[in-house]
């Protein structure tokens, strides 16, 4: 009998266990939106998140960070030039002279030094906006070139 009492109890735990995290998984916050522009081609060159003053990195991926599943985390090209942010940048984005799979393949992060002296473009933006949630779209891609092509940018927040 007290065997049984032990594994309805664990079993009811595990339940509400379970339930908890399916809970709490369903409010995880959703990443943010950015689409941009850049006053060059830098597609395919890594980003690196610099202090506002520009003097210093203060965020860079891990080699191992730019895959997204089986592809490399490389900006999606959209409608009119613009590209939607895969990596997480910001207006303090500059790109280094790291290809994307150049850094992927590298069997270490670099030094702060090294990434330093990679940086290609320290004011590489002539355009983002802040677009939402990446929860507030169902087709992301499709829903963000409608939007572009229809000159509907300024329902977005222009950072610059």
């Amino acid at each position: 009998m007290r065997v049984i009492f032990i594994l309805t109890i664990g079993f009811l735990f595990a339940c509400n266990t379970q339930k908890s995290l399916e809970t709490s998984n369903s409010k995880m916050p959703s990443p943010p939106v950015y689409i941009y522009k850049t006053v060059n081609d830098y597609l395919v060159n890594v980003p690196v998140i610099l202090s506002e003053d520009k003097k210093q990195i203060v965020s860079y991926p891990a080699p191992g960070d730019l895959m997204i599943g089986s592809k490399l985390s490389v900006p999606t090209k959209l409608a009119n030039g613009y590209l939607l942010d895969n990596r997480g940048i910001n207006k303090n984005v500059a790109f280094l002279n790291y290809s994307y799979s150049e850094y992927y393949n590298l069997k270490k992060s670099p030094s702060i030094e090294e990434l330093k002296s990679k940086i290609k473009d320290s004011n590489p933006l002539s355009e983002l906006y802040y677009c939402g949630k990446k929860s507030d779209f169902k087709n992301i891609e499709k829903e963000l070139n409608k939007i572009i092509k229809e000159e509907g940018l300024k329902k977005f927040k222009k950072i610059k």
